[in-house]
């Protein structure tokens, strides 16, 4: 009975190990998230889960939503803005290189 046990803690860890790495990749790719706003994420799902023995996932809900959330409320409005901006740009030059190469066959 024991060795059941031992098999559902690895289960359950290994769960919050992917939960949280989605989470941190996630967060990492909002607009104008930067390793402080990672960290803090994490700081804060990491002392709520151990406080209360909660899952991240019945506690958070889905690590992509959370993420967003988490990014809505650390991040600078200014910041992720002129992220957003700049990913539109570089967005609309990588378009048009790419249908550059598809007329020249390259």
């Amino acid at each position: 009975m024991a060795k059941k046990a031992q098999t559902t803690d690895a289960a359950g860890e290994k769960d919050r190990e992917k939960w949280m790495a989605r989470f941190q990749v996630r967060l990492a790719m909002q607009p104008g998230a930067d390793r402080a706003v990672v960290l803090q994420g994490v700081k804060e799902v990491t002392a709520h889960c151990a406080e209360t023995g909660e899952h991240p996932r019945s506690a958070f809900g889905d690590p992509d939503a959370y993420a967003v959330q988490v990014a809505a409320r650390l991040v600078p409005e200014d910041r992720a803005a002129r992220e957003r901006r700049r990913n539109a740009g570089v967005n609309a030059i990588d378009s048009v290189l790419k249908k550059a190469r598809e007329i020249t066959g390259m």
